[in-house]
């Protein structure tokens, strides 16, 4: 994404398809022309989970982008949990996340420079899946030196952590499926 759209969208939520259900749910008892079309959306910003009601015109398909908030296609958006979402989503959300991750890479990069304590005795680093006392210090002593610009950079300068990037993925799949995580890093809690 350039600065020049990102202007553009800012304010804007946009989110990945996970699933469109055209007819929607299978489980609907109602008749076919009273179901409404239904899209499962993450979103790229926050990592929520939407369920939207769309428009009986809409054409979208898995893994477009689509702008949760001022799409006129959208008729109702509605905020879900990971167990509501139904299993061709599930399937896609890992797929998702990556995508997510790889078109905004300096903001996940800069995670891995940015990070800070938690407690005197917890660093946000060691919230990531694999990463112990060992790497979290090799980090910390790298990044002091020059902070990382790639998850390339990230790998090669690191030994022992590899693939930076399906680290941070892991993460947020732990965040979207524990509902009794104690810290979030990447998914906005609900503010309801």
């Amino acid at each position: 994404m350039t600065d020049d759209e990102r202007d553009e969208s800012e304010g804007s939520e946009t989110g990945v398809v996970l699933d469109f259900l055209a007819h929607g749910r299978s489980d609907d008892d109602r008749p076919q022309y009273q179901k409404e079309p239904l899209a499962y959306v993450i979103d790229s910003a926050d990592f929520q989970l939407y369920e939207l009601v769309m428009d009986s015109e809409t054409d979208i398909s898995i893994g477009d982008s689509i702008a949760i908030d001022e799409e006129e296609d959208i008729v109702r958006t509605n905020r879900i949990e990971y167990g509501d979402l139904p299993s061709g989503a599930s399937s896609e959300l890992d797929y998702a996340i990556e995508e997510i991750v790889e078109a905004d890479e300096q903001r996940f990069v800069d995670y891995y420079n940015n990070a800070q304590p938690i407690t005197l005795r917890l660093h946000q680093l060691n919230l990531l899946p694999g990463i112990g006392k060992k790497l979290r210090n090799n980090i910390l002593d790298e990044r002091k030196r020059k902070p990382f610009e790639s998850f390339e950079e990230l790998e090669e300068r690191i030994d022992g952590l590899h693939d930076p990037e399906q680290v941070l993925v892991d993460r947020v799949l732990e965040e979207l499926e524990e509902e009794d995580l104690k810290y979030q890093m990447f998914v906005r809690e609900d503010e309801e």
